[in-house]
């Protein structure tokens, strides 16, 4: 062994030592090359740097560095940083090829049973944005996948837009809601199949399409996406072939994200989300070190970085629905961020639903033993949701504080998530609906212009007020329109129109669709969080996409324009 390894193997194990790591690559992971470079506040957006490719060879990166580090004394400026960035690393526009999906159609048959006229143009001009966010892995970086940080996969894909190049996992569902709309099915099929390849390399799907993110999930969708590709490709072979992914995915969740809670005496096991690292996000880097600078003991900073990476898990990057104070209050910030104490209404509604599926795939191919598991797992969320997540005297379900062994009674539209996925008992569906409609016009949500805003706290993060996101506008009208209430239907189409007329202000106003938008003013942008608001937007295109076809195509929305 040379020294230049004897130094590697040095750099690995001071990043490792007394840390919980999950990718070890001591480039864009972990180790003294990312917090020197990350330290240096060269980027505006901490992940730039990571989403860039090296020009050389890992171990030839880390001897330059090593050399830079011993030439400065250990403590190189701002200059020779660059310098050494500009030498030995890439724009990551290096490792994604514009794709143009093969089934786009620029008048697809839905374009043409919309009869407003309006409404027709905003999502003719949705059906534009598709190709503009397709990629494809080069294949320089199949054959060469350690200079990237990206995860290879083979098969096109569309991305969410802006600073997010890559796949994300929760996002992707919204997209394909609205790709199968469009008729997109073998672009659905490849990016499913994607996942599939991801769920065999690490036996999960991680947060993104990115390396740095093998620390933790997102809210898992996968087994929705197969079920709604399913019904309109009709390929039962292709998903007998793939059950086995989502059965690791699931088993992944199961093993590695439940817990035992305890209310009134009786004992249930139910999801939350929870990252295996504790150290800070090398994507958002010297943000988390500015976060946890409160903290005196690396104990406690460790401790608050691991808080941070599973607040990214949950999808709501970041809110006060995770924020604790001394007392378990609401109103405290992100550093106090502790999103493994909630048991999260949304994630146990989509994981009880994945389970109701898979019970009907497994009856499909008559596979009795797997079919009775899932059917058993069901049952065993449906009365856990019940019984600890529901309010009676409210009408709605709350998260649960696992440690006061409280329910957590505030508002967000993730409350609504088994409306949306019909975790509860459906013979009864109708007051479900009435009594959670109820409990919307109580906390007001009606009164806002601009669509349900995601909190009722202004913490200035993104995932609180005045912010309004698609999917969570899709959880709330969708599952008061499933209800099949008359007030609940009628609220959920007042709050999709509401929804579709603000958005339609906007993208004329701008040009543009956006991941957030203000649910205080009609047709105003969101804002706030750790970047700026983005554009393109996947999930925002796909969740409009389904509002117009059930609102304007198979319920005929009222007051359309004939041409």
């Amino acid at each position: 062994m040379n020294a230049f390894h004897v130094v590697v193997i040095f750099l690995m194990v001071r990043a490792l030592s007394s840390q919980t790591v999950t990718c070890k690559s001591p480039i864009f992971c972990q180790g003294d090359l990312l917090r020197v470079v990350q330290m240096a506040g060269i980027f505006k957006d901490s992940k730039t740097f990571v989403d860039m490719s090296l020009v050389r060879t890992m171990e030839k990166t880390l001897k330059n560095f090593e050399i830079m580090m011993t030439r400065t004394g250990g403590s190189p400026n701002k200059n020779d940083v660059v310098e050494f960035i500009q030498k030995n690393f890439q724009a990551s526009h290096n490792e994604l090829d514009n794709w143009y999906p093969t089934d786009y159609q620029v008048n697809p048959p839905f374009l043409r049973k919309i009869k407003d006229v309006r409404i027709r143009a905003i999502a003719k001009k949705l059906l534009d944005i598709w190709p503009n966010l397709g990629r494809k892995i080069k294949p320089e970086v199949m054959q060469n996948p350690f200079k990237y940080s990206i995860i290879p996969v083979p098969n096109g894909f569309i991305v969410p837009g802006g600073r997010f190049r890559e796949i994300y996992y929760w996002d992707s569902y919204w997209i394909m809601k609205g790709l199968l709309i469009c008729d997109m099915k073998h672009t659905v099929k490849g990016m499913i199949d994607n996942f599939f390849r991801i769920i065999d390399m690490y036996g999960f799907i991680p947060n993104g399409g990115r390396i740095y993110y093998l620390d933790r999930s997102q809210p898992p969708l996968l087994t929705l996406m197969v079920a709604d590709f399913l019904e309109v490709s009709k390929e039962v072979l292709w998903l007998r072939n793939n059950m086995k992914y989502l059965e690791k995915e699931l088993m992944y969740w199961l093993t590695m994200k439940t817990v035992q809670v305890e209310k009134h005496g009786q004992k249930y096991r139910l999801a939350r989300y929870r990252s295996s690292d504790n150290t800070p996000r090398p994507e958002s880097y010297i943000e988390d070190i500015h976060t946890a600078s409160r903290y005196r003991t690396e104990d406690e900073k460790r401790q608050c970085y691991q808080n941070i990476r599973t607040g990214a898990e949950t999808g709501w990057d970041f809110s006060g629905r995770w924020f604790f104070d001394h007392q378990g209050g609401n109103r405290a910030d992100l550093s106090t961020i502790n999103p493994t104490r909630v048991i999260p209404v949304d994630l146990n509604a989509f994981l009880c639903r994945c389970f109701k599926i898979m019970h009907e795939f497994y009856k499909k191919f008559r596979n009795h033993e797997r079919a009775a598991f899932w059917l058993q797992k069901y049952n065993e969320w449906l009365k856990a949701i019940r019984d600890v997540l529901y309010n009676v005297e409210d009408g709605i379900w709350y998260d649960y504080d696992i440690e006061l062994r409280v329910q957590r009674k505030h508002f967000y539209p993730s409350n609504f998530a088994p409306l949306w996925t019909e975790c509860y008992d459906t013979s009864i569906r109708q007051s479900y609906g009435k009594n959670a409609t109820n409990y919307l016009v109580q906390k007001g949500i009606l009164n806002y212009e601009g669509g349900i805003p995601t909190s009722l706290f202004e913490t200035g993060e993104q995932w609180d007020m005045p912010n309004a996101w698609a999917p969570t506008q899709a959880i709330v009208i969708f599952g008061l329109d499933k209800s099949q209430d008359p007030g609940a239907k009628k609220v959920a189409q007042d709050l999709a129109f509401r929804w579709i007329d603000s958005l339609v202000k906007v993208a004329e106003d701008t040009h543009e669709m956006f991941e957030k938008y203000n649910a205080m003013f009609k047709g105003m942008y969101g804002g706030g969080g750790e970047y700026e608001v983005q554009t393109g937007f996947g999930w925002t295109n796909g969740v409009m996409l389904e509002l117009i076809e059930h609102y304007y195509i198979k319920n005929k929305g009222a007051n359309t324009t004939e041409t």
